[in-house]
């Protein structure tokens, strides 16, 4: 009868040890696929002031672009 007993405790204790093994694996791979997608999130995220910088500059050569337009359309109406 003890030995029932001390097979059963073993057991019990045995399968504690695995599903709680089993559950921090799980939490480790979410963990892991966690960070993975963090990563990916900062490598494609651009911050309101970037963007804003970015704009301008883009605004800026799309100007002086113009300009140059306007000033060859310009000229080449003079000439005719």
């Amino acid at each position: 009868m003890v030995e029932a007993g001390v097979s059963a405790l073993v057991a019990m204790v045995t399968g504690g040890f695995v599903l709680t093994n089993r559950i921090y694996g799980r939490i480790l791979e979410l963990d892991k696929r966690i960070d993975k997608i963090e990563l990916r999130i900062a490598q494609a995220y651009v911050s309101k002031e970037d963007l804003a910088v970015m704009v301008d500059r883009m605004e800026g050569h799309m100007e002086r672009i113009e300009n140059k337009l306007d000033a060859l359309v310009t000229n080449s109406r003079n000439r005719h």
